[in-house]
């Protein structure tokens, strides 16, 4: 099975995406197409069954992908913002966020690309993924 890391390891954003999912507050998470293309690895597909890790590497619970889109930046819509169980009530504040979060590896994401000044912008493309719980993983 595929890890499923929200964030980065070790840090308190993944310990409150981790903590939205095993509440069943965070049922969607972004990441950048660009980021698969330069690990080599291939798409999600729904149906796909992942194991989410903590902040400490740890499996604490198996989730299941319902739907794998490829979307524009600029074309993430309200409905996805929420659904990523982070309290975003606008699509600028998902935006806002996610740039934050992009932007604090970019220098790694242009590793290994064609275009060493490669940024994001609104026709960056993002993976959309929406999941569900399937199980819980019993504490270490």
């Amino acid at each position: 099975m595929r890890k499923a890391e929200f964030g980065f390891p070790g840090t308190a954003l993944r310990r409150r995406l981790v903590e939205a999912i095993l509440r069943g507050e965070k049922t969607a998470t972004a990441g950048l197409l660009v980021d698969l293309e330069r690990d080599g690895e291939a798409l999600a597909t729904p149906g796909e069954r992942q194991v989410v890790v903590d902040d400490d590497d740890r499996p604490v619970a198996v989730i299941e992908l319902t739907e794998v889109s490829v979307r524009r930046m600029a074309d993430v819509d309200l409905d996805f913002a929420r659904d990523e169980g982070e309290g975003f009530e606008n699509v600028t504040a998902w935006r806002d966020a996610h740039q934050r979060f992009f932007g604090s590896y970019l220098d790694e994401i242009r590793v290994g690309l064609s275009d060493p000044h490669w940024q994001l912008t609104d026709d960056t493309l993002v993976v959309c993924e929406r999941f569900r719980v399937v199980e819980r993983l019993p504490s270490p």
